[in-house]
């Protein structure tokens, strides 16, 4: 008969479905609670990554549009319209992991922070644009960034 790590080992789908069995039994001496509890610190974890990976999209195609507003007005005319779908879709996306873990909220400064430098990196990427051009730290505050209808401007959010 194989040990509860060994199933985790060689099909983690069998194992879940041993584990919520037993739970169900009440067969709490039977657990694997030594992989119960990292799958547990997981499932936190792949909340809290999903919330920065929708951080980061948004704040890469504010960026764009920022960007491409103040020195590709070519490029914002062709692309504006698809960047600020993108965004209000990021921010119905963030809205629904916050409001699904409200403890997520406490950590967005801190995401935000880390997305920004990433999402910097990005725009500049997509964009014909010197990297010296995209400012260094987010020129929105939390609350901008995750308002629907907040949008950048050239005048107010560039040095």
């Amino acid at each position: 008969m194989r040990t509860n790590a060994e199933l985790y080992e060689q099909d983690l789908y069998a194992w879940t479905q041993e584990q919520v069995a037993l739970l169900r039994e009440g067969a709490v001496h039977e657990l694997d609670l030594e992989h119960l509890i990292e799958e547990m610190e997981d499932v936190g974890h792949s909340q809290q990554d999903k919330l920065a990976s929708h951080l980061l999209v948004l704040l890469t195609h504010l960026l764009k549009l920022l960007l491409a507003q103040a020195h590709l007005p070519t490029d914002y005319a062709r692309a504006a319209r698809g960047w600020r779908l993108t965004c209000q879709a990021q921010r119905l996306q963030i809205a629904k992991v916050l409001r699904r873990n409200p403890r997520l909220r406490q950590t967005v400064a801190a995401e935000l922070a880390d997305a920004y430098g990433i999402a910097r990196i990005e725009a500049a990427r997509d964009l014909p644009l010197d990297e010296a051009l995209v400012p260094t730290s987010s020129p929105w505050p939390e609350h901008d960034v995750l308002a629907a209808d907040v949008w950048p401007s050239t005048s107010s959010d560039l040095p």
